[in-house]
């Protein structure tokens, strides 16, 4: 089955393999896993591929784009139909305490800064008592020189929407610490990526 006229991102081909190999090694082998932001589904048609164990539910905030995510994923009997989902909803469309792993990549540079709040929200609603939620992407790190490529990336989405930007870890692990999340590992990632790792507090 070709995906040649599908949506394609090129910085989720590269990153593909580098995240799972973390994944693979936090979370076990048999795993129920929320996306959020899926995107063009890349991510979710690789791990799920990957791993057989993992329930990979994809969803994504562009109800346009889920035709083409069930597409690319739709020989995998371990990935779900896609979501329609924007985490600044009050209700998600997901049970709660229904999933064992909610994994975000990319999105919080690219929507507005209350998206991080209710990403932290939600995923309290949605995860078991002894769940994870996996982020990647660029952040800002306090004491830490910035890859001169990251500010350039931070002032071009800037320039694109001013509620965009790359976001200080610090204030991303302060949005999860309000609602009982902590920082359990961040794993240095290629092209100056983090990937953090959360769990429930204590």
């Amino acid at each position: 089955m070709t995906h040649d006229d599908l949506p394609f991102s090129a910085a989720a081909q590269r990153n593909q393999g580098p995240i799972l190999d973390v994944l693979q090694r936090v979370l076990p082998a048999s795993a129920t896993v929320l996306e959020i932001a899926s995107g063009t589904g890349q991510h979710a048609a690789h791990f799920a591929a990957a791993q057989p164990g993992w329930q990979w539910q994809p969803t994504d905030v562009d109800a346009a784009s889920l035709p083409a995510i069930a597409r690319r994923c739709a020989q995998l009997p371990n990935v779900r139909p896609p979501l329609h989902l924007n985490v600044l909803d009050p209700a998600w469309p997901v049970p709660a305490h229904s999933v064992d792993a909610l994994y975000c990549a990319n999105m919080l540079h690219i929507s507005p800064w209350p998206t991080c709040a209710a990403l932290m929200q939600g995923a309290t609603r949605c995860l078991g008592t002894d769940g994870w939620l996996v982020l990647y992407g660029p952040y800002l790190v306090d004491g830490e020189p910035t890859a001169p490529s990251n500010l350039a990336f931070d002032a071009d989405l800037r320039s694109r929407d001013p509620a965009w930007g790359l976001r200080r870890l610090a204030d991303v692990i302060d949005e999860a610490s309000a609602v009982g999340l902590a920082l359990d590992q961040r794993v240095a990632m290629p092209a100056n990526n983090l990937l953090l790792v959360f769990r429930r507090a204590g």
